[in-house]
């Protein structure tokens, strides 16, 4: 692809060879997965609009059908960021001080949006999360650093 450069095809092929389990291409099921292992970050409805499923066994999905798929979702700036994240729990910051209740960011994570499972959410918080105080507050402005920044590079 033009809009690709060798080593994010490479990179891709990579990815896709290990969900392909049969060498006959992937389940649709595991789209989502699968651009999330290239470090996007798609919603689930951006998965579904890019031709995901949510039953196994629907849809196969080849690499060369699966390219276009990763360069549309690169270009996808619908995936927020720390500046938009921000805005979003500075509603919860009464005290304009850069905290919020952990308990709120909890519930939050769980009710809004995409919901969150329970579980997702306590790795997340404990992940990316400072302790919190005595009052049940964190500083939430380090906890969306974390967030954004992704997982640990495990390559050292």
């Amino acid at each position: 692809m033009a809009d690709l450069a060798k080593h994010e095809v490479e990179r891709a092929e990579f990815a896709f060879s290990i969900y392909d389990n049969e060498g006959n291409g992937i389940d649709a099921v595991d789209l989502g997965n699968l651009l999330r292992a290239l470090n996007l970050n798609p919603t689930n409805a951006t998965i579904e609009k890019l031709g995901g499923t949510k039953k196994k066994n629907e849809k196969k999905i080849k690499f060369d059908e699966f390219l276009p798929i990763f360069s549309q979702c690169k270009k996808d700036k619908d995936q927020g960021c720390f500046e938009d994240f921000n805005e979003c729990l500075k509603l919860y910051d009464k005290e304009e001080n850069g905290k919020m209740l952990l308990a709120e960011l909890t519930h939050t994570l769980m009710s809004l949006g995409e919901r969150m499972e329970s579980g997702d959410v306590d790795t997340i918080i404990t992940d990316c999360c400072g302790p919190e105080d005595d009052d049940g507050f964190i500083d939430y402005v380090p906890f969306l650093k974390s967030l954004v920044a992704g997982p640990p590079d495990t390559k050292k």
